[in-house]
């Protein structure tokens, strides 16, 4: 049987919050006028908020696919960040959304998580969400080409790289 330090502090994102709100409303202007919301940051994770408003409805009374999309391809950005710090150039590679069910007209939340960060390539998943439905409206998966940066020191799986070597 193996024994846990569950004393050891969490990996801290290499933003904060705010910091990151601040870099996605500035630099993804269409985010900050889709009203986008950072919710919580983690170290490769993060949760967007994006309220409902009209423009975002199509017929059949349901949120519209662009901006599922674009609030997921965001949310993957700053999971991708808060990893790498101010890496503003890095950018999606690829990106598929399989939709899973009618989101009604309500706001959508996106919990993003990155699965591997490697030196120039990071892959991640977002799961999207209607407002207080536990059940996902769309799973997206995503790749980001991460241009050259200082090294990153903390691994994805949270254990420290020996940065004595």
């Amino acid at each position: 049987m193996s024994v846990v330090d569950c004393t050891a502090a969490a990996p801290v994102p290499t933003m904060t919050k705010e910091e990151l709100e601040g870099l996605i409303h500035e630099g993804v202007p269409l985010m900050r006028n889709f009203g986008v919301v950072v919710e919580s940051l983690g170290h490769g994770t993060m949760r967007l908020r994006l309220p409902y408003k009209d423009d975002f409805a199509r017929p059949g009374g349901t949120v519209t696919g662009p901006a599922m999309f674009g609030l997921a391809d965001v949310a993957l950005y700053g999971a991708v960040l808060s990893l790498i710090g101010r890496v503003e150039m890095a950018v999606t590679t690829s990106m598929t959304i399989n939709f899973l069910r009618r989101p009604p007209p309500v706001a959508i939340v996106a919990d993003a998580r990155v699965l591997k960060l490697g030196k120039r390539l990071a892959y991640g998943e977002i799961l999207l969400f209607s407002d207080g439905d536990p059940e996902p409206v769309a799973h997206v998966t995503g790749t980001y080409s991460i241009p050259p940066h200082d090294p990153v020191s903390v691994a994805v799986s949270h254990y420290r790289i020996n940065e004595a070597s």
